[in-house]
Order: C-alpha cells, then sequence, then structure tokens
C-alpha cells in the first residue's frame, strides 16, 4: 500500500470533511481519513490510482487540494502538476504575487495569522492616515485660509463620525482589493493561522484552537509585513501611549497630544492631531526627516511650530510614566505633559517568529530578510518582498516586489530598480523625492551640480497665496544628466512623479528645462528649477518657455 497525505483547503465544519473523505474512498484501492481540524487527508492506495486522481476527487467536492511532500510523492508539484507556492502574509506584496503566480498557473496557497487580511496598507497604514490627514487638511483651511473676501471659521469637528467614515472606507476597499480576489480566484487558497518553518520546503500553520496544518511549497515568498517599533525608554511600555494603530481609529482628540518621532507617520500624525485641535509636542531623537536633505526638515518643523507645534529637537524622553490622566516625560528640556502619548519611531520586520533558522534564511542586524534585487533570499526557492525586507518600507515597493517575485518564481527573470523611486511625507506642505540627494550622489563619487528654487518664484504657488517651499533639483555636472529631485512643497507628491519620469529616462537639464509643462501648475515648478542651472527666472516672463 502506498502513503499520501493531501492537504486540503476550502473546508468549513466537519461536515466538509466527511465529504472530501467519501469522494476518496470512492475510489477502487483507497482507504482515507480526512481531519477537518488538520484539513488533511491521510491516504492508503493499492496503486491503481494516480495521485492526480486523488487531488480531483477533492476538488469534485469544491475543494482546494495540494500533495505534501513524502517519499511516495516524489516529482509530483500539486494539482495537475502545477507549481506549488506558498506564501506568508496577505498585505500588499502577497496579493500582488499570488494574483501574478496563479496568472502563470501556479497553485498559491497565501498564510495570514491576524483576524483580518489586507496587510498594513490598507487597514492601518496608507488608507486611513490618508483620510484622517485630508480632513484635518479640510479644517485647517476653514480657519486659516489666505483669500481675503471669504470668511474663517473654526469648524467643530465629530472625531467619532471621521472615524466612522474612515473605517467604512476601509471596509470597502479591503474587500474590493483583497477578499473579492480571494472569492474570484480558485487558484489562490487562504490558509488562517501563524507560520513558521518546519524545513525549507514545509511550513507549519497553527491555528488559534490550537491545531496545526501542513504547507508545502515548491517556492515560498515571506511577505510577512513590519510592526511599530517601540523604544527602549523606562517606564514606557508600562503605560497606556498609542501606536498609529491605535491613533488612527481613536474617537476622541487629546487636548495634549506628545508625540515621540520625526520621520514619516509620526509628522502625518502629528500634523494631523493639530489641526483637528490637539496641542501637540514632538519629540524628535535628532531632526525632523534626519535621512533626508536637510532643507526639507528644517522647512517643515518651521511650519509646524507656524501653526503652533512645540518643536523639540535632538530631545527624547528618558523616562515615562502615567498617573492615571496624563503622561509625564522626564527630558533634558525638562518635564513633558499630555494626556496623550504618540509612539511613532519606526517599524520593525515581522520575522522574529518564522523559525527562519529552520529554513536557512539569512537576515541583517534588524531582523530584516536580506534580499537581492530579484527578491530572493540566502535560499534557493525562498523570496521574500514588502516591509519584512531590506527593501525600502513603501507599499507600491512591496507591490511591485511581489509581482517580480512570482515571476522569478515561476522561472521568468525580473528585477527591481530603485534608481528613481519616490518617496512622499503627506505633510502640508508634503515632502517628496525621487532617485538621490546631493550628499548621496557625493558618498557614490559623483560630482554634481545643485539649484534650488524657492516657491514664491512659481507663478502657481503665488496664485494661491501659499509659498512656503521650494523645489530642488540635483545633476550630474558633467552631463548635466537629472540625477534627483528634493521638493517641499503643498502638491509635492503630485509633482514628484515627473522628477521619476525624468531621472528614470535619463534627461538632461537642458531636455527638462526646454518640455512644455502646463501654466498655472505647481509641477512647472520642476521646468523652472531645470532653467535656474543657466538663467535667472526672475528675469522671466511669468510663462517663458
Amino acid at each position: 500500500m502506498n502513503r499520501i497525505d493531501i492537504q486540503i483547503t476550502g473546508m468549513t465544519c466537519d461536515h466538509c470533511a466527511r465529504s472530501a473523505e467519501a469522494a476518496l474512498n470512492a475510489l477502487p484501492g483507497v482507504k482515507a481519513s480526512v481531519s477537518y481540524e488538520g484539513r488533511l487527508a491521510r491516504v492508503e492506495s493499492s496503486g491503481k490510482v494516480a495521485a492526480e486522481q486523488l487531488l480531483e476527487a477533492i476538488e469534485s467536492k469544491g475543494y482546494g487540494a495540494h500533495l505534501v511532500d513524502n517519499t511516495n510523492t516524489e516529482g509530483v508539484r500539486g494539482r495537475r502538476g502545477a507549481l506549488r507556492v506558498a506564501i506568508i502574509g496577505t498585505g500588499s506584496a502577497a496579493f500582488a504575487a499570488a494574483i501574478k503566480a496563479a496568472e502563470e498557473g501556479a497553485q498559491v496557497t497565501i498564510v495570514e495569522g491576524g483576524d483580518v487580511i489586507g496587510g498594513t496598507c490598507v487597514n492601518i497604514g496608507c488608507v486611513p492616515s490618508k483620510i484622517m490627514i485630508r480632513g484635518a487638511q479640510i479644517a485647517h483651511q476653514q480657519a486659516h485660509h489666505a483669500f481675503q473676501g471669504i470668511s474663517r471659521n473654526q469648524p467643530a469637528i465629530d472625531r467619532a463620525a471621521l472615524v466612522q467614515q474612515q473605517q467604512a472606507r476601509v471596509l470597502e476597499l479591503r474587500h474590493a482589493k483583497y477578499q473579492s480576489i480571494l472569492e474570484s480566484n480558485p487558484d489562490i487558497h487562504l490558509v488562517h493561522g501563524w507560520a513558521r518553518f518546519k524545513d525549507p520546503h514545509t511550513l507549519l500553520v497553527s491555528r488559534a484552537e490550537g491545531t496545526e496544518e501542513i504547507v508545502s511549497a515548491d517556492r515560498i515568498l515571506i511577505a510577512s509585513g513590519a510592526r511599530p517599533s517601540i523604544p527602549d525608554i523606562p517606564g514606557l511600555r508600562d503605560t497606556p501611549y498609542w501606536t498609529s494603530t491605535e491613533a488612527l481609529v481613536a474617537e476622541r482628540i487629546p487636548e495634549q497630544l506628545v508625540v515621540i518621532g520625526a520621520s514619516v507617520v509620526a509628522l502625518e500624525l502629528a500634523q494631523a492631531f493639530l489641526r483637528l485641535g490637539s496641542k501637540v509636542t514632538i519629540m524628535a531623537r535628532s531632526v525632523f526627516l534626519s535621512r533626508e536633505d536637510s532643507a526639507l526638515g528644517e522647512g517643515l518643523a518651521r511650519v509646524f511650530e507656524q501653526e503652533g507645534a512645540r518643536v523639540l529637537l535632538h530631545t527624547l524622553p528618558d523616562s515615562v510614566r502615567h498617573d492615571g490622566s496624563q503622561f509625564i516625560l522626564g527630558s533634558g528640556a525638562g518635564e513633558i505633559r499630555g494626556d496623550q502619548l504618540l509612539v511613532a519611531t519606526g517599524r520593525r520586520p515581522n520575522t522574529d517568529r518564522l523559525s527562519l533558522d529552520d529554513a536557512g534564511v539569512a537576515l541583517g542586524h534588524n531582523g530584516a530578510i536580506m534580499i537581492d534585487d530579484h527578491m530572493r533570499t540566502s535560499v534557493e526557492h525562498i523570496y521574500a518582498a514588502g516591509d519584512c525586507t531590506n527593501q525600502p518600507q513603501y507599499v507600491y515597493v512591496a507591490a511591485a516586489a511581489g509581482t517580480r517575485a512570482a515571476i522569478n518564481m515561476t522561472g521568468g527573470d525580473a528585477a527591481l530598480d530603485l534608481e528613481a523611486m519616490p518617496s512622499v511625507v503627506f505633510t502640508e506642505p508634503a515632502v517628496a523625492t525621487a532617485g538621490m540627494s546631493a550628499h548621496q550622489a557625493a558618498e557614490a563619487g559623483i560630482e554634481t551640480e545643485t539649484r534650488t528654487l524657492d516657491l514664491e518664484n512659481v507663478p502657481r504657488a503665488l496664485a494661491n497665496f501659499d509659498t512656503e517651499g521650494f523645489i530642488k533639483l540635483v545633476a550630474e555636472k558633467h552631463s548635466r544628466r537629472l540625477l534627483g529631485a528634493q521638493i517641499l512643497a503643498p502638491e509635492a507628491g503630485e509633482m514628484i512623479q515627473t522628477a521619476v519620469l525624468a531621472i528614470r529616462n535619463r534627461m538632461t537639464l537642458d531636455e527638462l528645462a526646454g518640455t512644455l509643462f502646463p501654466y498655472l501648475t505647481m509641477v512647472e515648478g520642476i521646468k523652472l528649477c531645470a532653467q535656474t542651472f543657466d538663467k535667472d527666472v526672475t528675469q522671466l516672463s511669468c510663462c517663458a518657455g
């Protein structure tokens, strides 16, 4: 008798297991038992029935079926010979990979340890934060716009109503972009539970009820994402602090909010709460946006102070406690108090519970999975993508990496080029960058020229009565090829893609300066900045070519 184990997906109750079991036992020479808890069929066969027939019997009842590797199934790759791909995670990288791998003919199993699918972006990141930021922007404009003849008013804020609308859109997008894909794609199967490696080809998935499921695969993609990183400040972990997750769904606006952190998430949420009515104190380990061109952080800090925030640079708490109603933070700047504390000091990869040592996957110093431009890890058939890797933590990078990983897992050859990668901080003014800064170019041994154009020289900014910010371009000195752009402007996120395309297409300053840009637009400022390498734009007519 031959022994074959089959993993079954799609069962919802013990009756399903009995149905699959009956289908198997109806085959000649087959004796099978199916466990609903383990999602596993154990089959003994006289050899008269091929493995493919066993899989088809289960599939005829509406369930997914995958052979589990053992000595009797060597060389079998899954349903009807398809490549088996397992993916840990259900965020943007995971779903982009799952969709592409299924398109290429693979049978895909995705594993989710949490209660909901979709990962960070749609649930607790990009989508809810941008909704909150937009609402705060509208509230601010009502009270602080620059136009004479239009009355200003301080709007009443119903934070609970804002959160309700925000979360309704989150649910809508999660279903449209994630759940509906599972419902409509029979080659993608979802397994709930926490995955860890048993060996390089096998995952053990632990369920909440204590059972385990085995998932075996020919290729595995790790797309487990990241979570907030909490600094080791004495007393902090014993207090009811917020991370961005709690802040985005909080139904009250703190009277006094203290924010620890001065990078993307910290600054976006700090300004949103400031504009919704909180008195905000920001404590920065060094400066605002310390990894970017220093002028960007300096300009943004100035805006925050103008809007009423207290900005403490080079200042972190040396202790935190909570007295039942207030947070008390000790620091070199004195005692800081607030009725709520937001900790936004970066994110750490979700790799610590995956048992990666049992698969031989190499990690960096911060727990990030080390990958190359093809998303390959140190193990030939294991790939990784998204925030759990050493790639930049942006959702569009994750999605692009997931798609390319799937291409490579299914026999293709696709690399991810990050040379002109854009980034945006959704404050107001926004911060957007692409390509190299002057400092990065110098570190790479490239001789550069730079120019900075203040927004007071951009006609659309003048027409908007909003000239806080600048556009900076970095070019290779001898070829005059554009290498990078840094923008601090109200619509920087909409402007930066022009720079991305120029960098990617190796455009020179002359080509950029000679390109037609619509007037009056903010993005015209990029053309004007390119012209400043050779001209004094203050001496040109308003729409000079």
